[in-house]
């Protein structure tokens, strides 16, 4: 922790005199870093008294419910572009990063045992590489037996900026996904079997034989599932890891996109994970509950400022101290009240 961070802890327990008591925030949408939001919660609720109710229900729900002013925030791992955000009154930061790894449920095949890569695994959700022994899995595994076996391949039914991410990786490497399947975070499955939130396709790999799924690297592990390697756009094959994960998202450039819409899939570099992603919030520009949008602020900053830890833990990677600053500026500029005083002061 910088000396920023150290300051902006200070100020972020100093924040808004409605806060002295004890404000519980609620926040729907994504799953994909519903591990990490919850530890947070639970340590700035024994630090200050106040609660995060959390639904981790996707990305899709999560944009639903603020659009509808029925929680605090929303989450989503798919930015919201810039018009839409304009549109609909709204401010987005990214929070935290983590990354997409493929799981698998072959027996005998431990973690990190196989490697995949992008075009095969587009294959593979396109119907046209059907079974473990197929000749595109072989030739990236020459040491690894095979089973002949009929893959299951799991994927989210629900609204899922994990599936965005997911799907904007396939189409980067596999042109016939761009053509037949695009980008959404709801499309058009070929084949598959559909599990709701990064829970449920954890738990479908798990009780599935010869399944394969993709889910955020924290399920995986907690889940104690099988991660694959991946071939990374450098040609290099590499283990999902933190350092992995810094690897792609190092050479970022965040203000490139409204709302830090930067998508960071495929990126190049030896060591790179190639499904590295963040996940960002919603917020009201104008809320109508200000209280409890200044607590969330309160929230956030006290998880930039001392979640880093906690993050690594689960393997996430915390958002650059450089990122942070902006967005602390960003909310002081733009998220205000309706006497137009803003709602986070940072103290430098």
């Amino acid at each position: 922790m910088n000396f920023t961070r150290i300051a902006l802890a200070t100020a972020v327990l100093a924040l808004s005199s409605a806060a002295a008591n004890a404000i519980d925030i609620s926040g729907a949408g994504a799953t994909f870093p519903y591990p990490i939001y919850a530890k947070w919660a639970d340590a700035y609720k024994k630090e200050t008294g106040s609660g995060l109710n959390y639904q981790s229900i996707g990305s899709g729900g999560g944009i639903k419910q603020i659009k509808a002013k029925t929680v605090t925030f929303g989450a989503t791992d798919a930015p919201l572009p810039g018009k839409e955000l304009d549109e609909s009154g709204l401010a987005q930061f990214p929070m935290v990063m983590g990354a997409i790894v493929p799981v698998v449920n072959l027996d005998g095949v431990k973690p990190g045992e196989l490697t995949l890569d992008g075009p095969t695994v587009a294959k593979i959700y396109l119907g046209e590489v059907k079974s473990w022994d197929d000749p595109a899995i072989a030739k990236l595994n020459p040491n690894t037996k095979l089973p002949k076996q009929a893959i299951v391949p799991v994927r989210r039914s629900d609204g899922s900026g994990t599936t965005y991410n997911f799907a904007y990786y396939l189409a980067d490497v596999n042109p016939d996904w761009k053509s037949k399947v695009g980008v959404s975070t709801a499309v058009q499955w070929p084949v598959g079997i559909g599990a709701k939130g990064n829970e449920g396709v954890a738990n479908n790999v798990a009780n599935t034989k010869g399944a394969i799924g993709y889910v955020e690297y924290a399920y995986a592990k907690q889940n104690k599932l099988t991660h694959t390697k991946m071939v990374n756009k450098a040609g290099k094959t590499v283990e999902p890891s933190s350092a992995s994960f810094q690897a792609a998202a190092a050479n970022a450039d965040w203000n490139s996109q409204p709302g830090y819409g930067v998508i960071l899939a495929n990126q190049p570099g030896d060591q790179s994970w190639p499904m590295t992603a963040a996940t960002w919030i919603l917020l009201y520009k104008k809320p109508a509950d200000v209280p409890a949008t200044a607590e969330a602020l309160k929230f956030f900053a006290w998880s930039y400022a001392k979640g880093d830890k906690m993050a690594e833990d689960l393997d996430y990677v915390p958002m650059p101290d450089k990122v942070v600053n902006d967005i602390q500026k960003m909310w002081s500029s733009e998220i205000k009240d309706a006497g137009g005083k803003p709602l986070f002061s940072p103290t430098n």
